[in-house]
């Protein structure tokens, strides 16, 4: 398994045009979390990343939805690096990374930020390239080098799970997405016969993935026990009393 820091930054795409067929991806994301978003409450949600700042979400109840990217884009709100995130513990309700780990440099530390800033209960939801998939397999191969997918992780679903779990993340659902080589840019066709029988039976080879996920604290609160220690009393003392009144005088 190959190490999740590494040295240089990948490069990171600014837009869903960047990527192959990327409209198409934004769209089929964006229906995919449409209903997911609708559970989301609370005051504050962070897009983080080029990417995640350009998902709409509609449908979700929180108004207040921050965008936080490393360079001043037509979508940023805040300026900042993923890893590095100059927001107060615990004030965040819901944050979104759409394939921010993909391309990062140190994705661990991306998720100990989340878990820094996040809300207890809060929902993240990650979206990332599965490296099973076709397209994975196409990324080692010397095909359309100048792809800028050759430069994305592939961090496979289970270990991202992995991660979010030691972190006291629960897992609240895992949505499988498309069957396409994108290296390509083969025409996605998610309502084929061949989609539809891959879906079924191999759901675990899709070309991408969305992790649905929510912090979780257990309150460290005391509880006193019901019972109460009760106090022994000896009767040694009636006993010793008692033996002394019952010796004999020595006659004379």
């Amino acid at each position: 398994m190959r190490a999740a820091l590494i040295k240089n930054h990948p490069t990171k795409p600014q837009l869903w045009q960047d990527l192959p067929l990327g409209n198409e991806l934004k769209c089929l994301i964006e229906n995919e979390i449409s209903e997911v978003s609708r559970k989301f409450f609370g005051y504050h949600l962070v897009r983080l990343g080029h990417l995640s700042s350009q998902i709409e979400l509609a449908a979700c109840p929180i108004k207040h939805q921050i965008n936080i990217t490393s360079d001043t884009q037509t979508y940023t709100s805040l300026v900042a690096t993923s890893d590095d995130l100059p927001v107060c513990e615990n004030s965040i309700d819901a944050f979104l990374l759409a394939h921010e780990l993909d391309f990062s440099k140190d994705p661990h530390q991306i998720l100990r930020e989340v878990d820094r800033t996040i809300m207890p209960n809060g929902y993240l939801v990650i979206t990332g390239f599965n490296p099973l998939s076709l397209c994975g397999l196409l990324k080692y191969l010397p095909i359309n080098q100048g792809n800028i997918l050759h430069e994305a992780r592939f961090f496979s679903c289970s270990r991202v799970k992995d991660w979010l779990q030691l972190l006291g993340f629960e897992i609240v659902d895992v949505k499988h997405l498309l069957f396409n080589e994108l290296f390509l840019q083969r025409k996605l066709r998610s309502s084929s016969k061949w989609n539809q029988w891959c879906y079924r039976y191999l759901p675990l080879l899709t070309t991408m993935y969305v992790i649905v996920a929510r912090k979780r604290e257990i309150p460290l609160s005391m509880i006193k026990p019901k019972w109460k220690a009760k106090t022994k009393f000896s009767t040694v003392g009636a006993s010793f009393r008692k033996g002394i009144m019952q010796v004999e005088t020595p006659k004379k």
